[in-house]
């Protein structure tokens, strides 16, 4: 009798060894209250974005229910398609020369002790929108007096011309995130170079060496430990003051996915591995994001806010 076909067998496919849940010390609150509303309208009555809501920030109910918040500069559609950040990308509008005066007033109106300014990447300008930052930190310095003013920037493309703009408007910090290692660049943030980020972070120590220099750090992307610390060294050899670590959180399908969890044990660790290193300061633990916390930095490290 001739052999009869049959079917290939259906194989299992392989287990997926990336976690399917939150552990039950990731706890984000729902961003409510009296404050948070107030600070919400007063955003939009100012046409301002803040990277709290477009980068989905876990402790956007915590800052903005105190009353702080990062506001996001040059617009909000970035050049770049960074793999794991939820902010549009595409290309940008012309930028608006009165977006400084703008944060200023929402600053001075919100009584900020501490302001924080971040940006999405300008790449189709050769400064990188540096005018802007320089603009907003003079203006916050001149309204609101006593306001220490923190720029989260980016790379500039190594651009020092640009750099020294930001440093000559003497911000309190002077905050670059790596982001992550140098083996995951091309997978996590394909248009970054790890190249890019020592060049800011060391120049910006060399420009002004009384400015506070901070980064950060993902985890849980799928870098090593050693990959992990290796980069912690480096900061501190670039001269970086402040050091803030955190879980990422995978914003939707759409971005990378988790590989991982970092436990509380591990984030402690890391806390005390970077102290050990010479940082002023290691804010580190799941919810931890660049400004978490930032006020209590730059007046535990700056000699004039205490």
């Amino acid at each position: 009798m001739a052999n009869t076909p049959t079917r290939d067998r259906i194989q299992p496919a392989p287990s997926d060894p990336r976690p399917r849940r939150r552990p039950d010390w990731i706890k984000v609150k729902a961003p409510t209250g009296e404050t948070y509303a107030q600070l919400q309208a007063l955003m939009r009555r100012t046409s301002l974005h803040t990277v709290c809501e477009e980068a989905g920030c876990p402790n956007m109910g915590e800052c903005w229910g105190s009353g702080t918040a990062t506001f996001l500069m040059l617009g909000e559609i970035c050049t770049r398609s960074c793999r794991f950040c939820d902010v549009k990308h595409g290309r940008p509008a012309p930028l608006d020369w009165e977006e400084p005066e703008r944060v200023a007033q929402a600053v001075k109106a919100m009584n900020l002790k501490h302001a924080v300014i971040t940006s999405v990447n300008r790449d189709e300008r050769e400064d990188g929108g540096a005018p802007i930052f320089a603009a907003v930190i003079r203006r916050i310095h001149e309204l609101v007096p006593g306001c220490s003013v923190e720029v989260l920037i980016p790379d500039f493309k190594a651009s020092l011309p640009a750099l020294k703009m930001v440093m000559d408007a003497r911000p309190e910090i002077l905050n670059h995130n790596v982001e992550t290692v140098p083996s995951l660049f091309k997978k996590v943030q394909p248009q970054d170079h790890y190249e890019w980020s020592e060049a800011v972070l060391r120049h910006a120590k060399l420009l002004a060496p009384d400015v506070l220099t901070k980064s950060g750090l993902m985890v849980g992307l799928g870098e090593t430990m050693s990959e992990l610390k290796a980069v912690m060294r480096d900061l501190r050899d670039w001269g970086v003051d402040i050091l803030t670590l955190g879980q990422y959180l995978q914003p939707s399908r759409h971005h990378l996915p988790i590989e991982r969890y970092y436990t509380l044990e591990e984030f402690a660790d890391l806390k005390e591995y970077g102290l050990s290193l010479g940082f002023g300061w290691v804010e580190s633990g799941p919810l931890v994001r660049s400004s978490y916390h930032a006020a209590e930095q730059v007046r535990a490290l700056n000699p004039t806010f205490r």
